[in-house]
């Protein structure tokens, strides 16, 4: 087993990434959010021992509408700088909220998945808010919901059923599952591309994936692509045109 593991934790806003990540430290770590809302691909990294083994965590910030602002490209090249100079990726880690499965659930799995990882990192499943689970085990939730997962075409490499309430008389059995989700995961197959290579491959996939909102005009996204991200001038056009937003 790897020594560290680098860990994507996302899902949409008020999912429980927090408690996540202070379920996995087994502290508090990582303050307990309202619930507002940050702008897509913005995060913010977490490193600490458990058990002998260095985690790094970067909690990141998911799609809430079908489509993302500009100041995402700027934070899209941030995040995969950051991933980059940690080694890359060996897991991604996705929260959904208990009862109910979302379109934007869906959204959320594959810009993480298919296009900031190039489908090459296995996602597993962090299913909190269960502490309302009316079976003796929170596992049910996975057994009862596993077939709409699928048909979503959200396939897990792994899941864990947690509340992330501390006071909560389930809180030993989430951190149990946790910790048993994250042993499965020994770190050999972790994914890395040079910075530059990854943030352009990243938004020629976004291209197809999604537009930018309307507003996003191909001269703002080039200034962006040309001032903030140094990008050559053939290329940034390029990819200017594949994330050009509706009319």
């Amino acid at each position: 087993m790897s020594s560290s593991l680098n860990i994507i934790l996302f899902g949409q806003t008020g999912s429980g990434k927090s408690s996540v990540i202070n379920l996995i430290a087994g502290r508090e770590i990582a303050k307990v959010s309202n619930g507002a809302a940050g702008c897509t691909l913005s995060f913010k990294p977490y490193t600490f021992p458990v058990n002998g083994r260095n985690f790094h965590i970067w909690d990141t910030v998911g799609l809430d509408e079908p489509d993302m602002e500009l100041v995402a490209i700027e934070l899209a090249r941030e995040l995969i700088q950051h991933l980059a100079s940690r080694g890359g990726v060996d897991l991604l880690l996705f929260c959904i909220r208990a009862p109910r499965i979302t379109g934007t659930s869906q959204a959320n799995y594959r810009l993480f998945y298919e296009v900031l990882c190039r489908s090459s990192v296995p996602v597993a499943f962090v299913v909190t808010h269960l502490e309302q689970e009316k079976e003796v085990h929170m596992d049910s939730w996975w057994d009862r919901n596993l077939e709409k997962l699928e048909k979503f075409g959200l396939k897990a490499a792994g899941h864990a059923c947690v509340t992330g309430l501390p006071e909560h008389h389930r809180y030993q059995e989430s951190q149990r599952n946790i910790t048993r989700l994250l042993d499965g995961h020994n770190g050999d197959g972790r994914f890395n591309m040079p910075a530059e290579k990854w943030f352009i491959e990243f938004l020629r996939l976004y291209g197809l994936f999604a537009p930018l909102k309307k507003e996003a005009r191909r001269k703002d996204i080039m200034k962006v692509l040309l001032r903030r991200c140094r990008m050559d001038s053939k290329l940034a056009e390029e990819l200017a045109v594949k994330l050009e937003g509706g009319p």
